[in-house]
């Protein structure tokens, strides 16, 4: 039976990170979504099954490709692989001292500071994400996802203010203080919520992912 894998893995220790920018490993990974041995890879490749081996082993090494039964052909057995996870999302953290900060961004309406923003978001979420998966719970996250557009910058700047006001009465409704003092916390697990609108290129080509809701 194959390996259990994940839908998206989180890619933080250097290593996999460089196997994973390696153009031709990235290929191996794309095509061993399902089980395959290095000689179905080879053919898929057009390459010589010598070279994707050794790229096939490093790949095992780091934990990025995973054992997955082994596949009779005629007198010998070759040993099958299948990818860690369906996707990949490289941590920020990876950068070190010159990955994104937000608190070093003065303008908080501009996108370097959104992107800094998401990138904390990503590295939070990882954080928790390890966690939960550490103590066996589920992690508690929402999610919201839509797109619209304005026709005129006034449009635009009422949806800003309204949208403001709607989450912090919400906020302000629901939710326990966020601290009791500047040394004690509030009663109750944190939680950080990000809220960011930007412009997008709508994909116009066949297969676009891009739904409206």
């Amino acid at each position: 039976m194959p390996p259990k894998r994940s839908d998206l893995e989180w890619v933080a220790d250097l290593r996999q990170a460089t196997e994973l920018l390696e153009p031709l490993r990235m290929r191996i990974l794309g095509l061993a979504q399902q089980p395959i041995s290095a000689t179905e890879l080879g053919r898929r490749l057009g390459l010589p099954r010598q070279r994707v081996n050794y790229h096939v082993r490093e790949l095992s090494r780091s934990g990025l490709l995973k054992r997955a039964g082994r596949h009779r052909k005629r007198n010998m057995f070759e040993q099958r692989y299948v990818a860690s996870a369906k996707s990949y999302l490289l941590s920020p953290g990876l950068l070190a001292q010159v990955g994104p900060n937000w608190r070093e961004i003065s303008d908080t309406e501009s996108a370097a500071y959104l992107m800094a923003l998401a990138a904390q978001l990503q590295v939070d979420v990882a954080d928790a994400m390890r966690a939960a998966l550490a103590t066996g719970q589920k992690l508690a996250t929402l999610s919201v996802k839509s797109q619209f557009r304005f026709e005129n910058p006034e449009q635009h700047a009422r949806f800003d203010r309204e949208l403001k006001t709607a989450v912090m009465t919400v906020i302000a409704r629901w939710t326990s203080p966020d601290r009791r003092s500047a040394a004690a916390p509030g009663p109750g697990r944190p939680y950080r919520l990000v809220l960011g609108c930007y412009p997008y290129a709508v994909e116009t080509a066949a297969g676009s992912r891009d739904e409206q809701t």
